[in-house]
């Protein structure tokens, strides 16, 4: 953690969204995107020793921990996934930002807090809630040994960079599902092909092919695309 103050944090933060929203981060992995978020706000944010980001899958409520910057991060996300509470479950699905001041007078999650306080030195914790999409929904978690360290001040620091953030891994997953579907378009074309060449009909007819094909064996359409492309082209 590097002892900024004033001007030099909000220029840090500024860094980072230039970052999180240039045209590179259109084609950043959102690994690597998430994995500088919450470096960065170890890195820059005052007192805060740990950070990771928790992504909860609304029907099954399963925590995924990614981008912890140690062992801390994914230790706290599995004891709430464990027992289906915390502050970050409570964050990511009411859409709040949920602060605990002190581990050890805190009474809210009972089971959860006397575990953390057994297995990890966290004493205050800050989970914001951070985007949400079809699939899934996520909290940047931030944690620090002392209690008592998430000031209003380090609180609307926090909020910034975590704006940045769902900015700039909204921009990714919007480009990953672009690339999958040209992907998934170009392999079907593909196919289609295949198909036109192969039994001489035109390109209506063999897609419709591939989709009759996917309905009788309960398969992706682009799956089916996929196993014909690979069966053609396997070395015999």
């Amino acid at each position: 953690m590097t002892d900024l103050r004033g001007g030099a944090l909000h220029e840090e933060i500024a860094r980072l969204a230039r970052s999180l929203h240039s045209q590179k981060s259109a084609d950043m992995d959102v690994d690597n995107l998430v994995d500088e978020v919450t470096a960065t706000a170890v890195r820059i944010l005052p007192n805060v020793h740990h950070a990771g980001i928790s992504l909860v899958e609304p029907k099954s409520r399963r925590v995924r921990s990614v981008a912890a910057t140690g062992p801390v991060p994914k230790d706290l996300d599995t004891l709430q996934e464990e027992l289906q509470q915390g502050p970050c479950v409570d964050a990511v699905h009411e859409h709040m930002t949920v602060r605990i001041n002190d581990f050890q007078t805190e009474d809210r999650w009972v089971e959860f807090i006397g575990r953390a306080l057994e297995a990890t030195p966290v004493r205050s914790s800050l989970s914001i809630q951070l985007y949400t999409h079809d699939s899934e929904i996520g909290a940047l978690n931030l944690y620090s040994e002392r209690a008592r360290a998430f000031t209003p001040h380090l609180e609307d620091l926090a909020l910034a960079v975590a704006a940045h953030a769902a900015i700039g891994l909204a921009t990714a997953r919007r480009n990953d599902q672009f690339q999958n579907a040209l992907a998934s378009r170009d392999i079907i074309g593909q196919a289609k092909g295949m198909i036109m060449e192969r039994f001489a009909v035109d390109a209506a007819a063999a897609f419709n092919l591939l989709v009759k094909l996917s309905q009788e064996k309960n398969t992706p359409l682009q799956l089916i695309a996929v196993q014909l492309v690979d069966t053609v082209h396997r070395p015999t």
